[in-house]
C-alpha cells in the first residue's frame, strides 16, 4: 500500500467570485456548490483508502495557509472530521513556489521517502474515484524520480486556463512526457490548440517525492530554495501551527511553481485526468457548474426567476431575496452589503469591480460581511455614528479575550445559549432574553460555556467603536 500525504494550498482570494469570495474570507473557505466548502470538499477527497490495483493510503493534509485563515481552516476541517497534520503559516503570500518548497522540505524532515500531493483547495472534481485512479496511474513514473502533474482532458477549448502540451496525441490516461507549458491563450489559439489533441488543461496539481521536489528547487530555483530553508528551520510553533519565519520568508521570489521549477525540470510527466473538473474561475464557472434548468437558469434558494435565460441569480442573505424577469445572460449575486449584476460574458473582469471599490476605499471589496474569528465570528447590523449593533456568535467551549475599551461602553443581550460572562472582578452566567452592561474601561470577557452555540446581540456606544479599541490582557488564540 501507498501512503500519500495531501497538500492543500489555500492562502487565495479568488477576486473574480466577488461579492461572496472576498480577501477575508475567499472562496475556498464559502459553500458554493452545496452545502460543504470547496477547502472541506478538497481534504475529503483525499481522505482513507482506495482499494484498487495498487493500494492507495491518504495521510493527514498538510496545509499552507496565512495567519488570518489558520483557525477557518482547523475548524472547517474539525467540522468535515479531518484530523490536520502540520499547518504552515505563511507571513505573506509569495505564490505557489515557496508554499510547496516549505511543504516539500518540511516532509523531507519529518516523514523520509514521503509522496506529496500537491493541490489547490478551491477546486470541483465530482468522481472522486476517477481521481484516485489518475493519482494511482502517476505513482509509477513517481517512484522513477519524475515529477508529475495533472492534466484535464475534457471536450471543448478554454482561453481561461493554462494549458500542458505532451509529446503525442492523447490515447488514455497513461502517464507522457511533458513537452511544455503554456500561459492562458486567446480563444483562437484555445481552439487550434483543442484540435490538434496534445493539450490538456493545466490543473495546477503536482506529484512528487518530497526528496525530488527539494532536488529540483536546488538545482532549478537556488533564489528561493534558501530563503524558504531558512524560514522553515527558524519557524516557530504557535498553537500547534507552524509559524514560518517572516524576516526570511520576505526575501524570497514571488513566483508560481511552473515558473520556479516546472518550466526548467526535465523530469516531468503528464498523467491525463479524462473527467468533470473546474477550478470555479468565475461566477460563469459556478452557473455551469450548477447543472443549469432546461432554460439555463440556475437559482439559489432565496432567488426567483421569472421569463429568464442562461442566467445565475443567488442570494447569500436570509434577509435578502433575488428576483429576475426577462433577464438573459445575466449573473446577479445579492449579500447583505454588496450586490453584482453582470453580463455572464464578463465573468472575468469581476476582478476589475474589487480594483474599482478598492481605489474608493470602499470596505466591501475586501471585508466579509461576518468576520470571521478563532472563537466563532461577528457581524454588523448597524452602524451610526456614535453606535453599532452587532450578531455574535461563539462556538461551545469557545472565549473571547480578557479586555477593555477605551472609547465605548457596551450591552449583551443573550439570545441563544448561555454566557459566561466576566466584568473586573465579578463573574456570573447570562441565559437567553437575560442582558449585562459593560461600563467604559471596565475588564470584561465572554465565553460560552455550553454545548451548542451562544448567540447574542451586542449595543456599542461611544466615541468610536472601532475594532482596534481593544486592550486584551489575556488570550487563548496568542493574539497580540
Amino acid at each position: 500500500m501507498t501512503t500519500i500525504t495531501p497538500v492543500l494550498l489555500c492562502g487565495g482570494s479568488g477576486t473574480r467570485l466577488w461579492p461572496l469570495s472576498r480577501k477575508s474570507y475567499p472562496k475556498q473557505f464559502v459553500p458554493l456548490m452545496g452545502e460543504e466548502t470547496l477547502f472541506q470538499a478538497s481534504a475529503r477527497r483525499l481522505q482513507g483508502t482506495r482499494q484498487g490495483s495498487g493500494d492507495l493510503n491518504f495521510d493527514r493534509p498538510l496545509v499552507l495557509t496565512n495567519s488570518d485563515f489558520r483557525f477557518i481552516v482547523t475548524e472547517q476541517l474539525s467540522l468535515a472530521a479531518i484530523d490536520p497534520g502540520a499547518v504552515l503559516i505563511e507571513p505573506e503570500g509569495r505564490n505557489t513556489a515557496p508554499a510547496i518548497l516549505a511543504a516539500a522540505l518540511h516532509l523531507e524532515a519529518t516523514s523520509p521517502g514521503a509522496i506529496m500531493l500537491i493541490a489547490p483547495s478551491d477546486q470541483v472534481v465530482p468522481d472522486t474515484a476517477a481521481f484516485h485512479a489518475a493519482i494511482e496511474r502517476g505513482l509509477e513514473p513517481v517512484s522513477r524520480g519524475q515529477l508529475v502533474t495533472f492534466g484535464i482532458k475534457r471536450p471543448m477549448a478554454r482561453p481561461g486556463y493554462g494549458y500542458l502540451e505532451i509529446a503525442s496525441p492523447i490515447a488514455d490516461g497513461a502517464p507522457q512526457k511533458l513537452s511544455r507549458f503554456v500561459e492562458k491563450p486567446d480563444t483562437d489559439r484555445a481552439t487550434q490548440m483543442f484540435e490538434s489533441g496534445k493539450f490538456l488543461w493545466n490543473a495546477g496539481i503536482f506529484m512528487a517525492r518530497a526528496s525530488d521536489m527539494v532536488a529540483a528547487f536546488r538545482a532549478h530555483a537556488p533564489e528561493t530554495f534558501a530563503p524558504v530553508e531558512a524560514s522553515l528551520a527558524q519557524g516557530k510553533t504557535d498553537l500547534g501551527f507552524l509559524r514560518l519565519d517572516p524576516e526570511a520568508w520576505s526575501t524570497a521570489p514571488d513566483i508560481s511553481i511552473d515558473y520556479a521549477v516546472m518550466e526548467k525540470a526535465d523530469n516531468l510527466s503528464v498523467v491525463p485526468f479524462v473527467s468533470e473538473w473546474s477550478d470555479l474561475g468565475g461566477w460563469d464557472a459556478v452557473w455551469r457548474e450548477s447543472n443549469p434548468d432546461a432554460q439555463g437558469v440556475v437559482t439559489s434558494q432565496g432567488a426567483t426567476a421569472i421569463d429568464c435565460a442562461n442566467t445565475l441569480l443567488r442570494s447569500e442573505s436570509e434577509r435578502m431575496e433575488v428576483v429576475g424577469i426577462g433577464l438573459e445572460n445575466i449573473m446577479a449575486i445579492a449579500m447583505n452589503d454588496a450586490v453584482l449584476v453582470a453580463d455572464m460574458s464578463r465573468a472575468q473582469d469581476v476582478k476589475k469591480a474589487v480594483e474599482a471599490l478598492k481605489a474608493k476605499k470602499a470596505p466591501q471589496a475586501t471585508a466579509f460581511p461576518k468576520d470571521h474569528r478563532p472563537w466563532g465570528w461577528f457581524e454588523s447590523l448597524v452602524v451610526g455614528g456614535r453606535f453599532q449593533v452587532k450578531r455574535i456568535m461563539v462556538h461551545p467551549g469557545a472565549s473571547l479575550s480578557l479586555q477593555s475599551h477605551h472609547h465605548r461602553s457596551e450591552h449583551w443581550i443573550v439570545v441563544e445559549g448561555t454566557a459566561r460572562v466576566t466584568v473586573d472582578d465579578e463573574v456570573k452566567l447570562v441565559t437567553e432574553n437575560q442582558s449585562v452592561y459593560i461600563p467604559l474601561g471596565a475588564v470584561h470577557r465572554m465565553e460560552n460555556p455550553g454545548k451548542v452555540p451562544m448567540v447574542l446581540i451586542e449595543v456599542q456606544t461611544g466615541a468610536y467603536v472601532g475594532e482596534d479599541d481593544i486592550v486584551r490582557y489575556e488570550d487563548v488564540y496568542a493574539r497580540s
